[in-house]
């Protein structure tokens, strides 16, 4: 697992470690896996001229002293100090380190244009403007020299990309896109959330020496070798029951497509037994393409409810339906609810739940709830002995406002985590980089599957996996974080840098699983 700390955790972390080591040894170590892997880059692209980008602070520290070491290993190296740091500015013992190895110093506000002219003759360029103590965005004067970066030059962020939100929060299109980050220690937020992974390029850790394994950590990430600790196996005493019976109330006689899709990936996942309702059309196809599955209502250990529900058919068998996921839903069963199941949720369920919406899905429920719930908290807060209350930020003197894509767009992880403390539900909320927001949890991020699984039907998917994990016994955080980790990688070996189709991702599950868990077994102890 990739575990991502607090910039406080972090700052703390680094203040017992200097209490320990000798004075600028934390320094050192950082300024020496930079200058290493910086050295190498240089070999790859076959360049031999690097040029470090250096504000003040500890970061530019880092980056003055790597640029130290790779002029003394004979690579032609520059310092350009950015206008808000000049000489006064930046880690003076770094500067001179630097200076009598044989960089070249370069000042912006000295001379503009010979600052920027260095920056695009470089073949590396070192982003080392600001670092954790940074704000989003960047200065009008440092963006003109990050614009001059040739575009074949290879960019190594130090710590973390200038210009980007160091906890990840927002994002922020002015800042510098690296092809790699560098980190010490172990990765921050901005790393693995949805505002900065894309500018972070390649994580590259080096270990420096804090401490932060028993750290809680702010963001974690699933990785291949979690599958095999996570993935429910069955013994030799089990039975289809003990290993998990899903009830799916999924698709239409308008999307009959989504129930063969949910119930195809939850039994290429391994569940014991699926009992399936739904409209004739769909029975049907469910009963060519998962024999297997059971038509009708039963004992279930968890539900998935929503895949191509359509909540405004009338028909008398659509009504059932309907009344079949209602029941669900008011159930003491875990449940999946995706697509059509969340214009069913009204509320909070005390029962594990999973919501997996994407961004337009999360904008119309989290509207709704809020504003049908806005009387009844005006009230509240209006009664005698009550107290004051801090304004919700999404509530104006008119009521909650309207939540757009665009604003979840803009803010995943806050409108996730909003959607969450609403509903006391696991929230899975779907993109490039997925996310899992479950209160009293760390935030997981996962960003397993390729491009081309923006695709319909690969949600569908996704819920038949999560249903078949919940239905085993999984908690809904490890349930949706694993299940979307599979799917995406399940994904990416069926797309093979290529178009796919969902019900392939959908097959591909259970030689997924099978390779995954093999890859365990068979790694060193």
């Amino acid at each position: 697992m990739i575990r991502a700390h607090s910039v406080q955790a972090v700052r703390t972390a680094e203040a017992a470690a200097m209490a320990r080591l000798p004075e600028g040894e934390l320094m050192a170590r950082a300024a020496h896996g930079l200058a290493e892997v910086a050295a190498a880059r240089l070999t790859d692209v076959e360049g031999a001229t690097v040029v470090g980008l250096v504000g003040a602070g500890d970061n530019g520290g880092d980056t003055l002293y790597a640029l130290a070491a790779l002029a003394e290993s004979g690579y032609a190296a520059a310092v350009v100090l950015v206008p808000s740091a000049g000489r006064s500015g930046v880690h003076a013992a770094g500067l001179q380190a630097a200076e009598s190895a044989g960089a070249v110093v370069h000042v912006t506000a000295d001379d503009p244009d010979d600052a920027a002219e260095a920056v695009a003759g470089a073949d590396l360029v070192l982003d080392g403007i600001v670092g954790i103590g940074g704000r989003p965005g960047l200065r009008p004067e440092a963006a003109r020299l990050v614009d001059a970066i040739d575009d074949d030059a290879w960019v190594i962020a130090v710590d973390l990309a200038s210009g980007l939100d160091p906890a990840g929060e927002s994002g922020e299109e002015d800042a510098v896109w690296a092809d790699e980050t560098v980190t010490f220690g172990t990765p921050k937020p901005v790393h693995l959330l949805p505002a900065g992974e894309a500018a972070t390029g390649r994580l590259t850790v080096v270990d420096i020496g804090i401490e932060v394994d028993d750290v809680p950590a702010a963001v974690e990430r699933l990785t291949w070798d979690d599958v095999t600790d996570l993935w429910p196996v069955p013994g030799r005493g089990d039975d289809k029951y003990s290993r998990g019976v899903l009830g799916v109330v999924a698709g239409s006689e308008a999307y009959p497509g989504a129930a063969v899709l949910c119930t195809t990936a939850a039994a290429e996942a391994g569940i014991g037994m699926i009992r399936y309702v739904g409209t004739p059309t769909p029975v049907g196809l469910v009963h060519q393409a998962v024999p297997e599955a059971v038509v009708g209502e039963g004992r279930v250990q968890a539900w998935v409810v929503g895949p191509g529900l359509d909540t405004e058919a009338d028909t008398d068998e659509a009504r059932t339906q309907l009344d079949s996921a209602r029941s669900a839903l008011a159930s003491e069963q875990p449940v999946v609810v995706d697509a059509g199941g969340l214009a069913l949720v009204e509320g909070r369920r005390e029962a594990p739940t999973v919501l997996t919406p994407h961004a337009g899905e999360l904008a119309r429920l989290l509207t709704r709830l809020e504003q049908s719930t806005s009387g009844t908290d005006d009230a509240d807060s209006a009664r005698p002995g009550a107290g004051s209350r801090s304004p919700d930020p999404a509530t104006s003197v008119n009521g909650p406002a309207e939540t757009t894509t665009d604003d979840v767009k803009a803010d995943p992880l806050g409108h996730a985590r909003r959607l969450a403390a609403r509903t006391g539900a696991t929230v899975l909320l779907k993109g490039a980089t997925t996310l899992v927001v479950t209160d009293g949890h760390p935030v997981r991020s996962q960003a397993d599957a390729p491009p081309w699984l923006a695709t319909a039907g690969a949600g569908d998917v996704l819920s038949g996996v999560i249903g078949a994990l919940l239905a085993s016994g999984l908690p809904p955080h490890d349930a949706a974080s694993l299940g979307a980790l599979v799917h995406g990688v399940s994904a990416d070996r069926v797309s093979g840098g290529g178009p796919l189709r969902a019900l392939a991702v959908a097959h591909g599950i259970r030689p997924t699983v099978r390779d995954l868990l093999a890859r365990g077994r068979s790694a060193p102890s």
